[in-house]
């Protein structure tokens, strides 16, 4: 069998909010891939481009190995390889040069190469792998090796003749249980162990046990897995809990699913099981508001060790809410947090500004909402348009100069709104310090009223709220000149 070396294009240098933040998670799509074709007995091996320097770490293992095959397999479960950052979609580039420099036949998978696949065969890809790609990854190889028409393989794009051709579109797969569980092996789990605990305090690793997401928020895009949701089971969950546990020593894991534990009696059957297995971690997941509502469902998170859940609250303006498809309402919002707090969880907000028709009023409801539900964390974003979504339909027309950011902390407005860009990225700096100055707040209370818990308000705490009173102040001053200007 061919020698294949798998790399992914995301570069923790690359982006400097989350380099500064350092809580890289393993590229859990590579180690799928690199694990189906281990089991059909390929030489498989993976260049972690995490903590690399630039592309041009890739020569030594290319010049090393000698592989055939060269797979940019990019991570489809973390939200930071969906964003499709420029920086990222350039060091892909530069492997892929590199790749061909030393005659590999070198495949891509990726959200950003499912949507523009024109760019990367341009770049000199072979073949890019359109959606769910390991099954298309497995039928690929078998046919070079074997000289047979690769044209009949499904969930293709190539050049023929100088002619780009697209085969037909692959189904996505159903039952998830008969993937082997990723090659963990592969990865050196040591920097990124070092990371977490250097900065947070504990290790936390990553487990999808979903793929895709029935809902559709006009906004989501979903290159990948499309609108189909398929589960693993929970015994296959707990297996490679079981398997990680002993191997790694984590402390958290992050299920980093769309939704996590959507079909009925998922969650509390692996609560079970869980506890059966004496297992004890503390996790966090992404889920829906209208889910949270179900006092079951939250019961058994909370049973399961569920330490924090995110939230896609977008807005606290049914009006934005129901712009987007969200498909929820404020009310399921306020109750969900409330039953999250009531069982111990943290409840945590992704929050959207700039959303097509966003008002002033808009703006202030939602600000309003977060100070008023206070939750344990929030991450505020602005409206960022994908190929495959309404939304990007909308205002494609506007993205001639740009589509995409350089990296996740950019926070560009790529297209007209009732503000200007630099409006938003002022309202994403007041809102965290009036939301800051708010918890803070909310922490001198309890010390009033339960003198008791006194020891919760460090001298931290109240030198926060001195600061954060001016600077809120400072903060909403400025952002009100850009909105007059």
């Amino acid at each position: 069998m061919n020698k294949i070396l798998f790399s992914h294009s995301y570069f923790l240098r690359f982006d400097p909010k989350q380099w500064a933040n350092s809580q890289p998670y393993a590229p859990l799509g590579t180690l799928y891939a690199a694990a189906v074709m281990r089991a059909r007995d390929y030489k498989v091996s993976l260049f972690d481009t995490m903590f690399a320097e630039s592309p041009e770490a890739l020569i030594v293992p290319l010049d090393q190995q000698k592989p055939a095959f060269f797979v940019v397999y990019d991570d489809g479960f973390n939200y930071l390889t969906k964003m499709c950052l420029t920086n990222m979609r350039e060091a892909a580039f530069r492997m892929i040069a590199l790749a061909k420099e030393r005659n590999c036949t070198v495949i891509v998978s990726s959200s950003d190469a499912t949507d523009h696949f024109e760019n990367y065969l341009a770049a000199g890809a072979d073949f890019i792998m359109i959606g769910e790609a390991e099954q298309t990854l497995v039928e690929l190889v078998k046919a070079i090796e074997s000289g047979e028409d690769f044209s009949m393989v499904k969930g293709l794009a190539f050049k023929k003749d100088n002619v780009i051709v697209r085969t037909q579109k692959r189904n996505v797969i159903k039952d998830l249980d008969n993937l082997p569980l990723p090659a963990w092996d592969l990865i050196d789990i040591q920097p990124y162990k070092e990371a977490w605990k250097k900065h947070v305090g504990y290790f936390s690793m990553n487990i999808g046990t979903t793929r895709g997401c029935p809902y559709k928020c006009n906004w989501c895009a979903k290159p990948i897995y499309g609108n189909r949701y398929n589960a693993r089971s929970p015994q296959n969950v707990v297996k490679e809990l079981k398997w990680l546990k002993e191997l790694y020593h984590f402390d958290h894991i992050w299920f980093c699913d769309d939704i996590f534990g959507l079909k009925p009696g998922w969650v509390n059957e692996f609560a079970g099981l869980v506890a059966k297995e004496g297992l004890q971690f503390r996790f966090k997941i992404q889920s829906r508001a209208d889910l949270l509502v179900q006092d079951d469902y939250v019961k058994a998170l909370a049973k399961a060790g569920c330490d924090a859940v995110w939230m896609g609250a977008e807005s606290g303006s049914q009006k934005v809410l129901d712009a987007m498809d969200k498909g929820t309402t404020i009310q399921q919002i306020e109750r969900a947090t409330t039953l999250l707090k009531q069982h111990g969880v943290k409840p945590c907000f992704f929050i959207q500004f700039g959303y097509l028709g966003e008002t002033k009023k808009d703006i202030e409801l939602t600000i309003a909402l977060i100070n008023k539900l206070l939750p344990h964390e929030i991450g505020i974003s602005v409206s960022y348009p994908l190929p495959g979504t309404l939304f990007y339909e909308k205002v494609k027309h506007q993205l001639k100069e740009k589509a995409n950011w350089t990296d996740s902390d950019e926070m560009a407005l790529m297209f007209r709104n009732t503000f200007e860009p630099a409006f938003y990225k002022q309202l994403h700096k007041y809102v965290h310090k009036s939301y800051r100055k708010h918890k803070a707040y909310e922490t001198v209370r309890c010390w009033i009223k339960k003198p008791l818990c006194g020891r919760l308000v460090t001298l931290k705490k109240l030198l926060s709220l001195l600061y954060y009173i001016p600077s809120a102040y400072l903060a909403k001053m400025k952002l009100t000149r850009l909105e007059n200007a």
